[in-house]
């Protein structure tokens, strides 16, 4: 079968009534704390995130506050969200460089907030999109480096040659929706161990679902 099965108009069109039209599921009340959000959702869930950061952000509400706050007081708030240790450093790092480069404000170019410690694109496309309504690339977390494969929408395997094959298959203006939409689908349906194929509304045109869960062994001779 040629890739890609299906596009990622096709995708985002099949997913779209099935899911609440939101930017993020993470809880923010303005861009930095999005910033600060999303680099505490690696390795865990959005609903863990959200039951730390109304502390976090009470005590530590803007990038000012957080660049002076100690590691072992960040890290005891946020050690539940895992890896806290990196995670603590790293948004207390994130908080002192926009004091120091960017007047106390998260950037808003791509090139700018590639600057920031452990900021991916993964990280500054959410922002952008979500924080900034700024579209420039797709956000390739694990569901959608899993989903994506899964589908049929690519065969390649790093997380910056798959949103460049998403790119190329799907309308820029729905660059944000499929991000989300890649999301919500592998934490509802189509899971990393036993994915609900018959439920889902994009197995007629899944690899997946039509090469490899459906294929048939032949029987011995």
């Amino acid at each position: 079968m040629s890739f890609p099965t299906m596009t990622g108009e096709e995708v985002a069109n099949a997913l779209d009534p099935l899911y609440p039209r939101i930017k993020t599921p993470l809880r923010h009340e303005n861009v930095f704390q999005l910033l600060i959000a999303t680099v505490l959702s690696a390795q865990t869930t959005d609903l863990q995130v959200n039951a730390v950061t109304p502390l976090l952000f009470g005590e530590y509400p803007d990038a000012a506050a957080l660049s002076k706050a100690t590691i072992k007081a960040l890290e005891k708030i946020v050690k539940s969200t895992g890896f806290f240790h990196v995670k603590a450093r790293r948004i207390k790092q994130i908080s002192e460089k926009i004091c120091k480069d960017f007047h106390g404000e998260v950037p808003k170019s791509m090139e700018e907030l590639l600057t920031l410690p452990g900021v991916g694109r993964k990280t500054a496309n959410i922002v952008l999109s979500a924080g900034f309504d700024k579209i420039e690339g797709i956000a390739v977390d694990t569901h959608v480096l899993r989903l994506s494969r899964r589908i049929g929408l690519t065969e390649e395997k790093t997380p910056e040659k798959i949103e460049l094959d998403l790119m190329k298959i799907t309308p820029k203006i729905m660059w944000p929706r499929l991000t989300l939409l890649l999301i919500l689908h592998g934490r509802t349906i189509c899971f990393s161990r036993g994915p609900l194929c018959e439920k889902c509304v994009l197995s007629p045109k899944c690899y997946y679902f039509n090469n490899i869960r459906n294929q048939v062994v032949p029987p011995e001779k």
